[in-house]
C-alpha cells in the first residue's frame, strides 16, 4: 500500500498501536535484509552469557535467541518504526543480581521473576504515560551513578580472576581494540567516507570485531578454527519449556520479585536512555525525509518492549533482556532512510527488513557454527565498548562536582554489592549533600571545574 506524501505509512489503527501487516503495509528492502543476515551473528551472543551464568545447554540458548528474535517484529508490526534489541548496559547489573542465587533452578527463578517484573513496571508505565515523568524526577547524580556504576560492572566482568580476559586476552586486547577504533576514533570517522570499503566498516557496526575475532582467535591459538556444517539449526524446545521456564519450574516465589525490585528500578532508568536515543535518530531522519511522516510514541514503545519483557519471562528467560533498540543497527538504517525514497521507500521497510535478515540467519547452521567458537571472545569486546560507552555518557548526566562525587560513590557500590544498595547510597548522599540547595545555585559542571584546583592544572 503506498502513503500520500508527507504522510504516515498505511495501518490499521488499534488503540494506541498501529499494525502494519508485512508485505501489505511494509514492504522489503534488500540492502537491509542483507545487513541483518550477516550481523545476526551479534544477536548470537546472547548464547555464552547464556551458558555461563545459567549452566544453560548451547541448543537451548539457541533456542531463547530465535524466541526473542520472533518476538523483535512486535515493534514494527505494531506501529514502532525501530530495530530493537537488547538493554546491553545493564546486563552487568542482571548478572550482579542473580549472582545472588545458587545457579541452578532458584538463579533461572530469580531471571523469570526479574524480566516479568521490568516487563510489567514498563507496561503499566507505557499505559499511564508516566515514563518520561518518573524518568525526570530521578536526580542527576543518581542517573549519573547507574549507569557508571554498569559500567565499571561490564568492564569488571570481563578483566576479573578467571574471567573471559584470562582465557584469550590477545584476540580481545586485538579485537576491542580494532572496534574502539572503528566505533569511536575521530580519525576514523574523517576517514569513514573516504572509500566504499571504509563506509562499509562503518556502515558494518560489531560485525568487523566478530569477522577478525574468527581470523585472530585461532591464529594466536586461543580458540579453535570453526568446523562448518551444513544444514539448518536444530533447537530445543522441549527442553527449554521442561526446565528452564514456569512450564516446568513453577512461578517464582513472591520475594523474588520483591527482592529484584531495585535492580529492576535501575534497569529501567537505564533502558530509557534508549528510548529518548530512538526519538532522537527518527526525528533527525525525518527531517531529511518530508515524504514520510514518522511516529514515534514513547508509551507505545514501553508497552511493546514492556510485553516482550514479559512474554520472554514466561517462554524463555534471558540475561540481555528486551530493550527499545539495537542503537548501532538504527543509525544505519536511518542513514541510508536519509538518502531518499529510491534508496528506502519506508523507515519501517526497512527496519523490518533488518530483521528479516537476523532471524533467517538464526536457522542457517553454516552462519551459526562460523561463529560459535568466538561468541566469548565477541561477548568481551562487546563488554568492554559497553563500559566506555557507560563512562561517557554517565559522566555527562552529572551538571556538578557534587553530582559527580555522588555518582562514583553510588557507581562502586552498584558495581560490588548490587543495584539495592547502590540505590539506597545514592538516595542517601543526594539528600545529605545536596540538602538546602535549590537549582537555582546549581552551576555546570564545567563551570564549577573552571574556579577548581583541577581545572588550573588541566591547563598546565
Amino acid at each position: 500500500m503506498k502513503r500520500e506524501y508527507g504522510e504516515e505509512q498505511p495501518y490499521i489503527p488499534a488503540g494506541p498501536f498501529k499494525i502494519r501487516i508485512p508485505f501489505v503495509h511494509v514492504g522489503f528492502e534488500k540492502v537491509d535484509f542483507m545487513q541483518g543476515l550477516l550481523l545476526c551473528a551479534v544477536c548470537l551472543g546472547m548464547i555464552p552469557i547464556l551458558q555461563e551464568y545459567l549452566g544453560m545447554p548451547f541448543g537451548v540458548a539457541m533456542t531463547i535467541v530465535v524466541i526473542n528474535g520472533l518476538f523483535y517484529f512486535l515493534h514494527i508490526l505494531l506501529g514502532d518504526p525501530i530495530i530493537p534489541g537488547w538493554i546491553t548496559p545493564a546486563i552487568p547489573i542482571v548478572i550482579i543480581y542473580l549472582n545472588q542465587f545458587a545457579i541452578g533452578v532458584e538463579r533461572v527463578q530469580a531471571l523469570i521473576a526479574f524480566q516479568i517484573s521490568l516487563g510489567v513496571l514498563a507496561i503499566l508505565l507505557g499505559i499511564t504515560g508516566l515514563g518520561q515523568r518518573v524518568a525526570s524526577i530521578i536526580p542527576n547524580a543518581m542517573k549519573s551513578g547507574i549507569i557508571i556504576g554498569a559500567g565499571i560492572a561490564a568492564v569488571n566482568s570481563v578483566l576479573v580472576e578467571g574471567g573471559r580476559f584470562e582465557q584469550a586476552p590477545i584476540s580481545i586486547i586485538i579485537c576491542t581494540g580494532v572496534g574502539f577504533y572503528l566505533l569511536f576514533s575521530s580519525h576514523f570517522k574523517s576517514q569513514r567516507h573516504f572509500n566504499k570499503f571504509t563506509q562499509l566498516l562503518a556502515d558494518l557496526g560489531s560485525l568487523p570485531i566478530i569477522i577478525l575475532a574468527i581470523i585472530v582467535g585461532p591464529l594466536v591459538g586461543e580458540v579453535p578454527w570453526p568446523e562448518i556444517e551444513w544444514g539448518f539449526t536444530t533447537f530445543a524446545f522441549g527442553e527449554l519449556f521442561s526446565n528452564w521456564t514456569i512450564f516446568g519450574l513453577g512461578l517464582p516465589p513472591i520475594e523474588m520479585f520483591i527482592i529484584g525490585l531495585p535492580a529492576v528500578v535501575s534497569t529501567y532508568i537505564i533502558l530509557f536512555g534508549d528510548v529518548i536515543q530512538a526519538k532522537c535518530l527518527l526525528d533527525d531522519a525525518s527531517k531529511k525525509r518530508p515524504d514520510e511522516k514518522i511516529d514515534f510514541n514513547a508509551n507505545r514503545s514501553n508497552i511493546i518492549f514492556g510485553a516482550r519483557n514479559v512474554l520472554m519471562g514466561v517462554f524463555g528467560p534471558t540475561i540481555t533482556l528486551c530493550g527499545p533498540l539495537a542503537a548501532a543497527m538504527q543509525v544505519v538504517v536511518c542513514e541510508r532512510f536519509k538518502i531518499g525514497p529510491k534508496t528506502m521507500s519506508s523507515i519501517n521497510s526497512g527496519a523490518i527488513s533488518y530483521r528479516y535478515g537476523t532471524t533467517l540467519g538464526y536457522f542457517l547452521l553454516p552462519i551459526v557454527t562460523l561463529v560459535k567458537p568466538v561468541l566469548g571472545i565477541a561477548l568481551a569486546a562487546t563488554l568492554l565498548i559497553q563500559g566506555f560507552v557507560s563512562f561517557r555518557v554517565g559522566v555527562t548526566k552529572s551538571r556538578t562536582v557534587n553530582d559527580l562525587g555522588i555518582a562514583g560513590v553510588m557507581a562502586a557500590i552498584i558495581a560490588t554489592k548490587g543495584a539495592a544498595w547502590g540505590l539506597a547510597a545514592g538516595i542517601i548522599l543526594c539528600l545529605f549533600v545536596n540538602l538546602g540547595r535549590s537549582r537555582d545555585h546549581e552551576g555546570e559542571i564545567a563551570a564549577e571545574l573552571e574556579s577548581s584546583e583541577v581545572s588550573h592544572e588541566i591547563k598546565k
